[in-house]
């Protein structure tokens, strides 16, 4: 920990020579423009690769950059940086010399990462006849993470939070990037911002509006039920069996 410590102080410094005001100024609040999904992989740096300084990224970052609709941590991160931090664009970058998508792509087994390396195996499965077209492996596992990328920024397009923000007057962008460690550089996949038209039958959801709809199905029909003559003499009647089997209280000497 000393050298981190060490480390701390001279970027202080550094930052400090540059503005003085800068770590006031930052404590002030964040808005930052971006959010970026990306790898946990230590060579993948959000910040350091697309040369952002502090409070303009929001990141999260798992293994393969994966979204999934049940990881309540990728969720909250998601609705909070549209929702609340109001990010302008949504970016999922993946990486080259991937070792989460070889190992989904390995077929063996490594334990519990098994279970979140079956979403990249899900992309397999979807583009499989792309992916055994290609017979070099290294070529094979660079497409797949293109793929993976691809289907990532999908899943987003998939959930309720990006779906009611596209209704808004400035929706989020969404992007696929992949990093290629080899040479430093970015690719953008230029994945379009309308591509979920084909799956919006599918996948589009107007949850509020059904939900409100099926309530007012459920009042009316209690309320139909409440007003029959027949339901309110078997309530009548339910109520006065209930008195006459109800057993007698015993003294207590």
């Amino acid at each position: 920990m000393k050298e981190i410590l060490e480390n701390n102080r001279r970027w202080v410094e550094q930052m400090r020579s540059q503005d003085p005001q800068f770590f006031e100024k930052l404590s002030k609040g964040q808005k930052p423009r971006y959010l970026f999904i990306g790898c946990s992989d230590s060579r993948v740096p959000a910040s350091a690769i697309t040369g952002s300084g502090p409070g303009e990224m929001f990141v999260h970052r798992n293994i393969a950059n994966m979204v999934v609709n049940t990881d309540m941590n990728l969720l909250s991160v998601l609705q909070y940086a549209v929702e609340v931090l109001h990010v302008k664009d949504v970016i999922v970058c993946g990486h080259y010399g991937c070792g989460g998508v070889a190992a989904a792509a390995a077929g063996k087994q490594y334990g519990l990462i098994d279970n979140w390396l079956t979403n990249i195996r899900d992309v397999i499965r979807l583009h499989e006849t792309e992916f055994r077209r290609i017979e070099n492996e290294e070529e094979q596992l660079r497409r797949l993470v293109e793929l993976n990328v691809i289907e990532q920024v999908r899943n987003l397009g998939k959930t309720n939070i990006i779906q009611n923000a596209m209704k808004g007057d400035n929706p989020p962008r969404l992007h696929g990037l992949v990093y290629d460690i080899k040479v430093g550089l970015l690719k953008d996949l230029e994945i379009n911002d309308g591509m979920m038209a084909d799956f919006e039958h599918i996948y589009g959801t107007k949850a509020m509006e059904h939900a409100e709809e099926v309530l007012e199905d459920q009042v009316g029909a209690k309320e139909d039920l409440g007003s029959a003559p027949e339901a309110k003499a078997a309530e009548e009647k339910n109520s006065k069996e209930g008195r006459d089997n109800k057993a007698p209280m015993r003294k207590v000497a």
